[in-house]
């Protein structure tokens, strides 16, 4: 399978979800189905939210198009995660769960993908070291969650959510092309299609939100993707041109802005004596707006980050992770520095 037909079909999602998007906004403010501005919220107008769902559709439709019945049956179990993370989102989009339930409601999707579908860590790479059977499991769980919900927290601002996906998918999708397994790379290229149409509608002034619908969900398979890639990437032969020497390095590299940030306000909360469900203003989408900049120029800048750390990994993919994993934390220390001191002089 070629990238061409991959492109083709990401178009077509992205047609799908275009078309799709105005329909949902009509019919959820018939409904009165609205993100209600509070306290912890940036925006101040009653919004629709669950354009999630239209993403997903768009994506799912152009792959019922393009992905063989056997892909189907071979991935079915990713698909059903897929969709009971969904599921989980809506409900928590029309009747709202405490962090608490909404954690606990996620086991039994990240089960499905981790248990049943595979998706595993299985050791720590480079080193060589495999991982005992329990300890794969709680791993890999942790990871599933840790990704999901740190995808969920970035979803702040107008288009923010939506960019850092698109991009993560591209190069998923991409790469998984040229490493000659073009389905996988189908899959990555569909959401990204339906992702780029969302933003459209959500980039500032936002018409529709993502929701946990589409933030759970499109974070559920961003953990599938790094994992996969983890693991795929590791197998392929020492010369493969599209073998990155820093396996693990490389995919937190690609989710580095849910990744970084979502570490650091848990340090922040921790360090205040606060719960780290606790509720706040912390995230780097914050730093950014407390400057003074508006919703797109934020999440331009939070995107050039995101796609500085992607070209460290592709300049340096023959260093290995011992190399490449203090080089990210300096830098996220750096950056880190440098967003404080901005902001207390904005200030």
């Amino acid at each position: 399978m070629s990238a061409t037909y991959g492109l083709v079909f990401a178009f077509i999602a992205f047609l799908i979800t275009f078309l799709l998007l105005p329909v949902m906004i009509k019919v959820l403010k018939q409904l009165n189905w609205f993100d209600q501005p509070g306290t912890h919220k940036i925006h101040s107008a009653t919004t629709p939210s669950m354009g999630g769902i239209a993403i997903l559709v768009g994506a799912a439709l152009a792959l019922l198009m393009s992905l063989p019945l056997h892909q189907w049956i071979t991935r079915k179990y990713f698909f059903i995660s897929v969709l009971l993370m969904l599921l989980i989102g809506l409900r928590d989009d029309v009747l709202a769960l405490t962090p608490r339930q909404k954690l606990f409601s996620q086991f039994l999707p990240v089960f499905v993908l981790v248990v049943l579908e595979g998706t595993r860590l299985v050791s720590f790479y480079e080193l060589g070291v495999p991982f005992p059977v329990p300890l794969v499991y709680v791993v890999s769980i942790t990871t599933v969650v840790i990704i999901s919900n740190a995808y969920n927290l970035i979803d702040g601002i107008d288009g923010l959510a939506g960019t850092v996906g698109a991009l993560a998918m591209v190069f998923f999708g991409t790469w998984y092309f040229l490493a000659g397994d073009g389905y996988l790379g189908l899959v990555a290229f569909c959401f990204a299609g339906a992702l780029i149409a969302f933003l459209i509608y959500n980039w500032q002034p936002s018409s529709i939100f993502m929701g946990d619908t589409g933030a759970l969900t499109i974070g559920l398979i961003l953990s599938f993707f790094a994992i996969r890639f983890i693991n795929d990437n590791a197998s392929l032969p020492a010369g493969h041109f599209a073998k990155f020497s820093a396996s693990i390095s490389t995919a937190v590299c690609v989710l580095i802005i849910p990744l970084f940030d979502t570490l650091r306000v848990i340090i922040v909360r921790l360090s205040q004596f606060q719960s780290p469900f606790h509720a706040d203003q912390n995230h780097i989408h914050h730093r950014f707006l407390g400057m003074g900049m508006g919703h797109s120029r934020a999440v331009l800048w939070i995107a050039g980050i995101n796609l500085f750390f992607m070209a460290v990994a592709v300049l340096l993919r023959r260093q290995s992770d011992l190399i490449l994993l203090p080089v990210i934390a300096v830098t996220c220390l750096l950056l880190n520095f440098a967003l404080r001191r901005k902001q207390s002089t904005a200030a």
